[in-house]
């Protein structure tokens, strides 16, 4: 046999005796069972025709009577990176809740490649783009924004452009704050992508909150990089060249420091009693060693900037927002 064919809205409207363009505004409005197309007594009845003859909408129909997609872009530099799936996460779960689906894409930190699956994602129709990629001189958004594009920014900032991110610069205060606070006095600063506000930020909160205490980083002590644990692993290795053993290393990020840590294993440097080690973001791997680090909202992160890419689709003037990180301290420090 055969499959069954395709309930049309046409034939849906007939068995109802109602109006197509009724049975049509009813199953398209987004308040279901509460439209005001119909009284609830018909609305209940065409909702229930609907599902018992099997018809399903044609979203390809519908984005061109409305001029949207309901598909949002979302460009990421890793989505293996636990700290951007779980953001995606959040914004997923935020753009069901409105209607929409979510397609995405890694950029590998590339900036052509920011560029390109930003421009093939607008090339399929996207309502709007979500960055979890930007970096802090973005001569790109800056286009997209005079273009008109609708996006947002999650996890980085951009100066200029509308972004949810932890407040980073906080977070790294509060790191140098404890450090100080257990004893601490000379540090190395794992630095990460001097190109991400994320590195940038959390790097200032720290060297500020030191230079407040009248303290300083050696500045061979402080290293750039990646964000993954080789990355860290690098840094660390730097770090121990420069010259006598820190009492602390901040690392910016968690894989970073995780990295770090195997590096210090290695050379027989106890943590936290010849040296101290902080993260940052929390991820699940930081509490399975111990790890003292700085929680980041990241699901409410994605969340967040899905419902700011709604304002901004809306026409709504909306402003940038930092979320509060949180010091989680654990045996590393």
């Amino acid at each position: 046999m055969g499959a069954r064919p395709a309930v049309t809205l046409k034939a849906l409207a007939a068995e109802l005796g109602l109006n197509p363009s009724t049975v049509s505004r009813v199953l398209n409005d987004p308040k279901g069972l509460g439209s005001k197309w119909a009284s609830p007594d018909t609305t209940e009845r065409i909702f229930a025709l609907a599902e018992e003859r099997g018809y399903r909408k044609n979203p390809y129909a519908a984005s061109l009577r409305t001029a949207k997609s309901h598909m949002i872009g979302v460009v990421v530099p890793r989505l293996q990176d636990y700290v951007l799936a779980t953001m995606y996460e959040g914004i997923d779960e935020a753009a069901s809740e409105h209607g929409y689906f979510t397609v995405v894409s890694n950029s590998l930190d590339d900036a052509a490649a920011h560029r390109a699956k930003a421009e093939k994602l607008l090339d399929r129709r996207a309502d709007g783009l979500i960055f979890g990629d930007a970096l802090f001189e973005d001569p790109f958004l800056d286009e997209l924004a005079e273009r008109g594009v609708a996006f947002t920014l999650v996890s980085r900032r951009s100066p200029g452009h509308r972004s949810v991110t932890c407040d980073d610069y906080a977070g790294g205060r509060m790191v140098a704050e404890h450090l100080v606070a257990s004893g601490r006095r000379t540090f190395g600063l794992i630095a990460g992508n001097p190109r991400a506000s994320t590195s940038i930020d959390r790097c200032a909160g720290f060297l500020d909150a030191l230079a407040g205490h009248g303290l300083a980083v050696d500045p061979e002590r402080v290293v750039p990089g990646g964000f993954d644990a080789p990355a860290g692993s690098v840094a660390a290795a730097r770090i121990l060249a420069a010259g006598p053993l820190p009492e602390a290393v901040f690392a910016v990020n968690d894989f970073a420091a995780i990295g770090a840590l195997g590096v210090f294993a290695r050379e027989g440097i106890t943590v936290p009693e010849d040296l101290a080690l902080v993260g940052f973001n929390d991820t699940p791997l930081a509490g399975s060693v111990g790890l003292t680090t700085v929680r980041s909202p990241m699901h409410s992160i994605g969340r967040q900037g899905f419902e700011m890419l709604m304002d901004v689709l809306d026409g709504r003037d909306v402003e940038s927002v930092r979320l509060p990180p949180e010091l989680v301290v654990r045996t590393s420090a």
